[in-house]
């Protein structure tokens, strides 16, 4: 492996010979200056739904404060619907129920900001929020045509959160960035620093995992509404349980940045509908993921495995690293899944999570997790003990479990991540429509900055999107290159040559664009190796 892993070194050094800024324009994050880390707090709608009062509010408020969650970094109280009277008054503004809220959402606003809080709030970029499209709530009271005036109101009221959710099943995605971008720039014009959370798939196509929204929000939904359990055999659909949205949110790592941050939806920690061991999965892989913490269960009542869960001051930590880095696979046979994530310091959090049914060891490598040298010392953010290591990391798992470790010691080796452009045509290896199923065979494009057109040198493997550049097993001359789970196997293992080839340790064959066309979606496959400018490829 160390000598695998130097040859890839050299040849990185060796190709293109210089950098250039990426072709195109990727998406930046949205530069308000807030949710510099993933956002912490709580919200009102997967324990209350519409069954919500000032009292309510004021009382989580209460057991944010005495459970000691606010001083581990748990801020955002978010009212989610049916906070509204269902008619504006005569100005248009929004008002707040005033059965509901009869002290106003301002005084609201300032007993949270009393309690060392933040205040968040729910609203919708059409004419009717969630609540009221499924008529269970009366009104249209959705912000459309009043996006400045109802952005004034928040600000005027001291929102620092704002939930704003597509639902509905009108409009293309190219909409809801038009859209969704009429209230971002409204915020902006009020001068308040609000954190804008979206949410695009509601009743709709699931268009969160489509794009980078970092340039339209602080954080986006990427999957249709958490429930309470842990798989609920959907893909992207309603309902998704925790294993679900791990499976569609871990391929989107390449986009969190702070500021910008993929949402896999409020936590589901302490509601009953999960094992112990489950709901630690849940908070773990959502610490490691860089998710939102924000809380959803009912406070006031929290057991003691509960708190320990939602206050494992280990976990927020890593979730709450100033570098705002996702959590990349480095591994996954279906069972056995190994997460690791680069923190600010030169650690490396490490999740080996077990997908499967019975306990088994799952276990990965520091070279694999981007550290070389011989010594590493081990943290469990569970129980906090601590051991060495001269390079494995393992544990036995319970079935879905998650054991997370903190790895220090060694040199750290970050990845880098570039585009990789062919010298026949000048177009970027590029994975098609963005599509994250195993067996998807890469093109050339455009260069255009994207997601899909950034290749991390990891090791000695390739990968994009979460996924790994695969030469199938026994592969000969003319067989699809692939995108496949990361199995830390030899077929995902590549050397690039000085001659500006890319060859397979397992195959020997090498990334060949078909025919030497040059036309965008022309399928890359593996051949022979011949140095032919339709094999020689440049980082960029």
């Amino acid at each position: 492996m160390k000598r695998i892993t130097t040859m890839l070194a050299t040849g990185l050094l060796m190709l293109a010979g210089v950098t250039a800024a990426l072709p195109g324009s990727a998406a930046q994050a949205l530069d308000n200056g807030v949710a510099r880390t993933p956002p912490m707090g709580w919200n009102s709608w997967n324990t209350f739904g519409c069954n919500i009062s000032e009292s309510l509010i004021r009382g989580m408020a209460d057991a944010i404060v005495s459970s000691g969650m606010r001083d581990l970094g748990y801020q955002y109280v978010v009212v989610d619907d049916c906070w509204f009277n269902p008619n504006r008054d005569s100005a248009g503004n929004l008002q707040g129920d005033p059965t509901r809220f009869p002290s106003g959402m301002k005084a609201l606003g300032d007993y949270l900001h009393g309690k060392g809080l933040k205040f968040g709030i729910y609203e919708v970029p059409l004419d009717k929020t969630c609540a009221q499209y499924f008529n269970s709530y009366p009104g249209a009271t959705g912000s459309q045509g009043h996006e400045a005036q109802d952005a004034r109101q928040f600000a005027a009221w001291g929102v620092d959160y704002l939930k704003y959710d597509w639902c509905s099943p009108t409009g293309t995605i190219n909409d809801q960035v038009t859209t969704f971008a009429k209230m971002r720039d409204a915020l902006a014009a009020t001068g308040r620093p609000i954190v804008y959370s979206i949410n695009s798939n509601s009743v709709h196509a699931k268009t969160g995992p489509q794009r980078n929204w970092g340039d339209v929000a602080n954080m986006w939904r990427t999957t249709e509404d958490i429930q309470d359990m842990w798989d609920s055999g959907q893909t992207n659909g309603y309902p998704m349980g925790v294993k679900n949205i791990v499976d569609v949110t871990v391929p989107l790592a390449a986009y969190a940045r702070p500021g910008a941050f993929n949402d896999p939806d409020m936590m589901e920690v302490g509601r009953g509908g999960m094992t112990d061991t489950e709901q630690r999965s849940h908070f773990a892989l959502w610490a490691m993921m860089a998710s939102p913490l924000i809380a959803g269960n009912d406070l006031r009542s929290m057991s003691t495995a509960t708190q320990t869960i939602l206050k494992n001051a280990r976990l927020i930590a890593i979730n709450q690293d100033s570098l705002g880095l996702q959590a990349t696979q480095v591994s996954s046979d279906g069972t056995r899944r190994v997460l690791a994530k680069r923190l600010a310091n030169g650690d490396v959090a490490v999740a080996l999570f077990n997908q499967g049914g019975s306990t088994t060891t799952v276990s990965t490598t520091a070279a694999a997790i981007g550290k070389s040298g011989s010594s590493f010392t081990l943290v469990d953010a569970w129980t906090g003990g601590t051991s060495s290591s001269t390079g494995t990391i393992s544990a036995g798992v319970p079935a879905h479990g998650t054991v997370v470790y903190r790895v220090s010691g060694g040199t750290s080796t970050p990845p880098t991540s570039t585009t990789i452009v062919s010298a026949s045509s000048g177009r970027c290896l590029d994975v098609p429509d963005s599509s994250t199923a195993n067996g998807t065979q890469p093109v050339i494009w455009d260069c255009n900055g994207g997601a899909n057109q950034r290749w991390t040198s990891s090791g000695s493997s390739l990968q994009a999107l979460g996924k790994c550049l695969d030469a199938p097993v026994g592969a000969t001359a003319g067989a699809k290159v692939q995108l496949w789970d990361c199995n830390g196997q030899s077929n995902q293992q590549w050397t690039l040559q000085s001659d500006g080839t890319i060859r397979g340790t397992a195959s020997g064959l090498c990334l060949d664009v078909d025919h030497n066309l040059t036309a965008n979606g022309t399928l890359v496959l593996l051949w022979t190796c011949s140095a032919a400018t339709n094999q020689r490829w440049s980082r960029v």
